[in-house]
């Protein structure tokens, strides 16, 4: 005999925790609902209610992020019929996403392409499916952090410098300087989740060795920094942003940390003139 099951209920003793659990249970074609009773259908007959209501899910999510997607279109401006491919895999992702802040995000994606195709590959729509909302908030401020050097335009994440030479270095107990990102709201264990999500690149980067006076103009968000060596023979290093996240820049608000430029200039301002 076919074992009952029921989950539509739970008595006041339940935890919060339980009863959480249980609406799982609406997922899974669990739960009654109109003229469906899970009890007397078979595992078949479930699975199948199941897929209905996923399938119902999934269209809903798609019209969510095409009506925000409309609001984001400009009328002023000619649009570009998108990449048949392009717009197949975007929709197939796409489907899958059910918080509202993140389907902001993806409608601003299609906005976007159907303006100037090209911004967003497929890649980046893959990396994006797959970024929870905590992900998207360390993003946030991983790009509150990302800074441009110089005339360049790929994103950095400015994280030490050290001493390659000279005198100085006989007076040093260590000639690398880290900047403790941690204090921004960004700790190592966040750059991991960046790197293991492809946002950066796994390597720290350098600079090539920097003369005395040499000027390095930072760019951050809302404010340029001029960083100038006091003494010769020092390097500066940084994480990477990949392709995805000079593309996902696009899209993410940055979130800058309050302290962010205490904490740059209080490591620097040794062996650097800050202005």
């Amino acid at each position: 005999m076919e074992k009952k099951i029921t989950t539509s209920s739970a008595n006041s003793n339940d935890v919060s925790a339980r009863r959480k659990a249980l609406n799982l249970g609406g997922q899974l074609g669990l739960v009654a609902d109109g003229d469906y009773k899970p009890a007397n259908a078979s595992v078949a007959a479930r699975g199948e209610h199941r897929q209905r209501k996923l399938i119902a899910n999934y269209q809903k999510n798609l019209e969510s992020i095409y009506q925000l997607a409309l609001d984001h279109t400009p009328s002023d401006v000619t649009g570009i019929d998108l990449d048949p491919d392009w717009l197949y895999h975007f929709f197939e992702m796409a489907e899958k996403i059910h918080n509202p802040k993140m389907q902001d995000l993806w409608a601003r994606i299609l906005a976007r392409e159907i303006v100037k195709p090209g911004n967003f590959t497929i890649e980046t729509l893959d990396t994006l499916k797959k970024l929870t909302q905590r992900e998207a908030l360390i993003l946030e401020r991983a790009l509150g952090l990302g800074s441009t050097f110089n005339n360049e335009t790929r994103l950095k994440l400015l994280s030490r410098y050290r001493v390659t030479g000279g005198w100085t270095t006989y007076f040093r107990n260590n000639p690398i300087r880290l900047i403790d990102l941690s204090k921004c709201g960004l700790p190592y264990s966040s750059i991991l989740t960046m790197i293991h999500a492809g946002i950066l690149h796994p390597e720290e980067f350098e600079t090539g060795r920097l003369t005395k006076g040499e000027e390095i103009k930072v760019t951050y968000p809302h404010k340029q920094l001029s960083l100038i060596p006091k003494i010769p023979h020092i390097v500066v290093g940084y994480y990477r942003f990949t392709n995805i996240g000079n593309e996902l820049a696009q899209l993410v608000s940055p979130k800058l940390e309050s302290n962010v430029f205490e904490v740059i200039r209080s490591t620097l301002n040794d062996d650097f003139v800050i202005q």
